[in-house]
Order: structure tokens, then C-alpha cells, then sequence
């Protein structure tokens, strides 16, 4: 494989999993930038580079040179405690912790997540372009629709299901230290 394709490989894979170049470049430890250029045959990265990057893709280094990264498997294997850990929608702040599950599996239509929530600052309201799928595993949560008169009390083994584009957020109630949610978002094109 020639340095053009080892470019086109990286950026297919990337926008395969639906990720943006400034979260394959937070996950990387790159800049924005250094990605885009890399992608774009600008400038050709170190192995030490390469390796970062396969990584953050979920692939290995060999399977970027080989091709054999755009031909993944239909299905993966995993494990909770395999999960990469990932600051989405700034939760960190907010006592929200997300793993991304199926971070490796190339071409996926959902990501799940776990999530863990911690004590924190109340989140605003958020919306998604996808729909959502969340079930509660442990401890307590209020789940805020549309605004804060609209709560449920969610408990072990409840879930919810919302379509597209509808403000939500979660609070952690004051007398329960932590939570543990696991969540699915679809794809956002909806295929």
C-alpha cells in the first residue's frame, strides 16, 4: 500500500464508524489539524503516529497497511470493561463518564455506551439528530423530557425510548452517590 491509500484508508475508517476528524484527533492525542492534513496526504505521519491513530480507529497498524481494515468482520466480540472512555457533550463536567462499547466495530448503525454519574452540576438540556435507547443498571436517576416538569424516577432495569430531537437530560438525586446507565444512540442518517 502506497502513503495516498494508507491517507484514504485512515479517512474511511474514521467516517465508517461516523466519527469526526476532532474526535479521532482528541482520541489520538493529535490536533485537529494534524489529522486533516493526514488524511489528506499533506504531510506523512510518523509510525509512532500511525500506531496512535490505528488505535484511536480500533484497528491495528498492520490491518492499515494491509487493507484489511476496510473489510472488518460483520460482527465483534467485547466486553464492559473493554469500553474506551470518551468525553461527549462535555458530561465530564457534569459527573457523566461515557464508554464507548462498539468503538471497533468499522461500519456500525448504533453506538452503545455505558454511562457512569457521579455527583455534579445540573447539565442543561440536550438534543440528539439520532434516537435513543437508555436503560437504567444501577442506583437512581430523575429523567427530565422537555423541561423540568416533565421528570420520571427511574429505577434498575427502567429504560426509555426517544425519537430524535427531544430536549432530555438525567439528574442524579442528592441521596444516591452514583449511577450506571447503559444507553444505545442510532445512526444519525438513520440507516
Amino acid at each position: 500500500m502506497n502513503l495516498l491509500d494508507l491517507s484514504r484508508t485512515i479517512r474511511e475508517l474514521r467516517r465508517k464508524q461516523n466519527m469526526t476528524v476532532e474526535t479521532l484527533a482528541q482520541q489520538s492525542g493529535f490536533s485537529k489539524g494534524f489529522i486533516s492534513q493526514v488524511e489528506n496526504f499533506r504531510i506523512t505521519p510518523s509510525l509512532k503516529a500511525l500506531m496512535r491513530i490505528s488505535a484511536a480507529l480500533g484497528v491495528t497498524l498492520e490491518s492499515l497497511f494491509s487493507g484489511e481494515a476496510n473489510n472488518s468482520k460483520p460482527y465483534s466480540f467485547g466486553n464492559l470493561s473493554n469500553g474506551e472512555k470518551l468525553d461527549r457533550d462535555s458530561g465530564e463536567e457534569y459527573g457523566i463518564n461515557y464508554q464507548a462499547l462498539a468503538f471497533s466495530h468499522i461500519g456500525r448503525k448504533m453506538d452503545p455506551f455505558v454511562i457512569d454519574y457521579v455527583p455534579g452540576p445540573p447539565r442543561e438540556f440536550l438534543m440528539h439528530e439520532t434516537e435513543e435507547f437508555f436503560i437504567l443498571l444501577e442506583g437512581e436517576l430523575d429523567y427530565c423530557i422537555y423541561d423540568d416538569s416533565n421528570i420520571k424516577r427511574m429505577l434498575p432495569g427502567d429504560t426509555v425510548y426517544m425519537s430524535a430531537n427531544i430536549p432530555h437530560r438525567v439528574i442524579l438525586p442528592e441521596n444516591c452517590p452514583k449511577a450506571k446507565a447503559l444507553v444505545i444512540y442510532s445512526d444519525s442518517d438513520g440507516k
